[in-house]
């Protein structure tokens, strides 16, 4: 076959004829096409192909699945919009993957599964418990609360980046925003203490970087509303492996029963810098 190809004067990747002169199909010949259809069609193809497969054809795919205008584009019509108009992604492909994956990475922040997902640390006095509500949370899906005791009662999870589909290089390179808050509420007929300690981790689970602010006392007879306690991990350096999130408290009045801080709604998210 190979010599009847090259005897009809032609091979796999040349084409002659006795009108004219032969010549070569290049990657880019067979593969080109009108940009605008090009992004397009990338635009009906999942993002992870796209990045995946399609910009390792050719440079002219490379460069229609590396443009601004097809990652901003895919940004409006999936709404992913920017909160503030005024702050434009500087990596339109990095803002819209941030987006796409942004989720709350605590398991189980609401109660609705009593104490799944949660390493108990501290159970104090009649230990940690779940309750309704007392006051309307600003979010009126949630209906549960973790309440504390009179002695101290923390709780803490552990968040590998890694199998939450943050690779290392990722985060190394990146370094994305990491957004952690939590809602706090006293009771009114009873003084409370809340403490909050978020810190990242290496690896090794070393700490790299820390926030523990100071803890927050509430005197008796405090108006029992919802309070948010918020902190964003920015230009943390390299090695970021891990987040624990460990926050707690209890009365400071000693009674019985479940007159500490309630907590609810506890978030770590990855997400973009303009975004936080």
């Amino acid at each position: 076959m190979k010599r009847k190809a090259e005897a009809m004067g032609a091979t796999h990747s040349s084409v002659s004829s006795a009108a004219g002169p032969s010549f070569s199909l290049s990657q880019e010949d067979l593969f080109s096409a009108p940009l605008e259809i090009l992004e397009e069609i990338f635009l009906n193809l999942p993002s992870h192909q796209v990045v995946k497969v399609c910009r390792l054809v050719c440079h002219q795919w490379k460069e229609v699945a590396d443009s601004e205008s097809l990652w901003k584009e895919r940004c409006r019509r999936e709404g992913n919009r920017l909160r503030d108009a005024s702050k434009i992604p500087k990596d339109w492909r990095l803002f819209y993957f941030l987006c796409k994956k942004r989720r709350n990475l605590l398991q189980n922040p609401k109660a609705e599964n009593q104490f799944k997902n949660w390493q108990i640390l501290e159970n104090g006095g009649d230990n940690w418990k779940v309750e309704g509500v007392m006051v309307p949370h600003p979010n009126e899906t949630i209906q549960k609360n973790f309440v504390t005791s009179y002695g101290m009662c923390r709780k803490s999870q552990l968040i590998d980046l890694k199998v939450e589909g943050y690779n290392p290089s990722f985060m190394d390179h990146f370094q994305p925003n990491i957004k952690v808050s939590d809602w706090y509420a006293p009771r009114r007929d009873c003084g409370c203490k809340y403490e909050i300690c978020v810190e990242l981790l290496n690896q090794r689970k070393k700490v790299v970087r820390t926030f523990a602010p100071e803890a927050v006392y509430f005197e008796q007879w405090t108006d029992p509303i919802w309070n948010q306690m918020i902190h964003v991990f920015q230009n943390y350096g390299p090695g970021v492996r891990y987040v624990r999130f460990t926050h707690g408290g209890k009365d400071t009045q000693f009674w019985a029963g479940w007159y500490g801080i309630r907590v609810t709604d506890s978030c770590v998210e990855i997400c973009p810098a303009i975004d936080t």
